[in-house]
């Protein structure tokens, strides 16, 4: 199982001193409140920074941001390099789980059962329109994407390596 979790997206420079607006992936922002550091990720550069100050934006439209000033960051300027990174934290400092969720890194890999056979592995979870998707890679080398609801999906066991598709018909 994932051990580091992308937790957040830094966006741009808020206000003068430094901060950056940072988007919760679980559309949650408690956890992010309660970090004294992160490791930051840009492209292949891993880094740990240490967390001055951090708080809610009220009145966001949509999404769940916070703004968060790092050490070391005191200007806009210097804030604009982070724009884009990824926050990374472990299992212990992600997002809770309530019962039937699921991290989304627990799942890329998962093995796709149907009538008992192995269809294909889900390589993501993405956001669609209506809802999330699965992208299931098909064991022929297809890519399809199947609503990640307990119609079309159920069985979900990480543990177990799978997950059990219900309506063969939605790959056709």
């Amino acid at each position: 199982m994932t051990e580091k979790f992308i937790i957040g997206l830094a966006g741009t420079p808020f206000g003068l001193n430094g901060f950056v607006k940072v988007r919760s992936l679980s559309n949650e922002i408690e956890h992010l409140l309660k970090l004294k550091s992160v490791l930051v990720r840009q492209g292949e550069i891993e880094r740990l920074l240490k967390i001055e100050e951090s708080r809610p934006i009220v009145g966001q439209a949509s999404g769940a941001f916070v703004l968060i000033r790092f050490a070391g960051i005191n200007s806009p300027e210097e804030a604009k390099t982070l724009n884009g990174a990824e926050l990374l934290a472990g299992r212990e400092e992600a997002a809770p789980l309530l019962s039937g969720e699921f991290y989304v890194e627990d799942l890329k890999g998962l093995a796709v059962l149907a009538d008992g056979e192995t269809v294909g592995h889900i390589t993501n979870i993405i956001e669609g329109g209506g809802g999330d998707l699965a992208e299931i890679m098909l064991c022929n080398g297809e890519v399809k994407f199947v609503p990640f609801r307990k119609e079309f999906i159920s069985g979900i066991t990480p543990e177990k390596g799978s997950v059990t598709l219900q309506n063969t018909w939605i790959l056709e």
